[in-house]
């Protein structure tokens, strides 16, 4: 069995290619979905990193993903979306897996969430229930141990007010939240300039879509505040990517994306060309940890930009419209 510690002590790429290696192996052994399909593309073990196949996302929609026994009561998280039969489903058998990669990945991007006071804008997600965002940001929100952390829905003026006595506490206040409801914050006109806002994508058909340059102008001068950060994650993992005003994401050790070309998934792009992400996430240890995703972008220096999607394919709820 491998050791998940491992996978939040990666020092080098080196360190991340053996071990990625040897998850792949794992899950071969033990995820029967990933094992078929590594078998349709001629792949019966992995010996190498170049060797790895990548699941196409879309098996979340249609099988149970999970390298592990199921427990008898499992964390499932669905993506957001209408009805559950198009929706992705991730079966998460080890939580603590998931405390560990989130809070981690949020100390390297922005400290300690003891630092904190953090207001979660997450109306949707909080209505459709079994989000891993909301499990994610009720984690850190009791990281921050402070009374004024918490979600907020609708009131305006209550949000403004936990923001002011979070800073004339000597707090950093974060807002973090789906797209349109941080518009709508906006629009209120309301002074956030000392606050660290983070947007998560998606305007779940209650607004027109915007690019992410757009989208950031719009949040900037509506909330009076000279920066927007952005978060990168979505339901099949553990593990996210965190960009600022220069829109570029960076991802914590243990995740890594790579280009495939969108009219031939076996082949490579190289850096600074467009092609479709491959995702690397060892957080997934007990899922899959190689997953072919439908976001397209660039590998620049220091990250990744998105840039949409793959034409035809489902709209995601986070970050489908980037430029």
């Amino acid at each position: 069995m491998l050791e998940s510690s491992r996978i939040f002590d990666l020092r080098n790429q080196t360190e991340f290619h053996t071990l990625a290696v040897e998850v792949a192996q794992f899950q071969l052994e033990h995820c029967t979905i990933y094992r078929d399909f590594a078998r349709l593309m001629k792949v019966d073990q992995v010996t190498r990193f170049e060797e790895i196949p990548f699941l196409p996302i879309r098996f979340f929609k249609e099988f149970d993903v999970v390298s592990d026994a199921i427990p008898t009561d499992p964390l499932v998280f669905l993506s957001s979306g209408t009805g559950e039969q198009g929706r992705s489903k991730h079966i998460v058998t080890r939580p603590a897996l998931y405390e560990q990669s989130y809070s981690l990945g949020f100390e390297t991007y922005f400290g300690s969430a003891k630092d904190w006071v953090i207001l979660a804008l997450l109306p949707n997600y909080l209505e459709q229930g079994s989000s891993g965002l909301v499990y994610m940001m009720d984690g850190l929100i009791k990281q921050t141990e402070h009374e004024l952390s918490g979600f907020v829905l609708n009131e305006m003026e209550q949000i403004h007010a936990h923001y002011q006595a979070a800073i004339a506490s000597g707090r950093k206040c974060m807002l973090f939240g789906v797209s349109y409801a941080l518009l709508d914050l906006a629009e209120q006109g309301k002074d956030f300039s000392k606050a660290k806002v983070v947007e998560t994508g998606g305007m779940k058909g209650r607004r027109q879509e915007l690019t992410k340059s757009e989208l950031h102008n719009a949040l900037k001068q509506g909330l009076h505040t000279s920066e927007i950060h952005s978060e990168y994650g979505m339901t099949e993992l553990l593990s996210q990517g965190y960009c600022g005003p220069d829109l570029i994401f960076s991802t914590p050790a243990w995740m890594q994306v790579q280009l495939r070309a969108v009219s031939d998934p076996m082949a490579q792009v190289p850096e600074g060309q467009r092609g479709a992400f491959n995702i690397i996430d060892l957080a997934n240890l007990n899922s899959c940890s190689f997953i072919a995703t439908d976001d397209i972008g660039r590998k620049v220096p220091g990250g990744f930009t998105l840039e949409g999607r793959v034409n035809e394919s489902d709209i995601r709820g986070c970050n489908q419209m980037v430029g």
